[in-house]
């Protein structure tokens, strides 16, 4: 095994066990201001605070960011075409243009992927 592959490797490794470490201890501090705040208009600013936290320690490049914010604003779900569009890609790159940022997303646990009927995909916000 070359070294480089190996250091590679160790590097994915450790950033994958750094992320899951950051997202296990925000979890905690999610659930206390849940249990205080008794207005449902209240908790849902608490719940997008939260959202917004968990994107930052993440550390998102700004493509990737840009694909959360839009995957964030469609409640429904959506699919990497139109988030590409709506990014303002042309219409034949928008969906390839999405997808690594997507599986990205997917991996951090940010965002989820609803698999339709056939090959269709959606994309909605964990």
């Amino acid at each position: 095994m070359r070294i480089a592959h190996k250091r590679k490797i160790q590097s994915k490794l450790h950033k994958r066990i750094k992320a899951k470490v950051v997202a296990t201890q925000a979890k905690p501090a999610v659930a206390e201001p849940a249990k205080v705040v008794a207005k449902p208009v209240e908790k849902k600013a608490v719940a997008e605070k939260v959202v917004k936290e968990t994107a930052k320690d993440v550390s998102l490049t700004p493509k990737q960011q840009t694909v959360f914010d839009i995957v964030r604003d469609n409640t429904d779900g959506i699919n990497p075409k139109g988030i590409g569009l709506i990014a303002g890609q042309e219409d034949s790159k928008a969906a390839s243009w999405a997808t690594g940022a997507l599986k990205k997303l997917v991996e951090e646990g940010l965002v989820e992927r609803v698999q339709l009927a056939g090959n269709k995909v959606i994309y909605k916000a964990a």
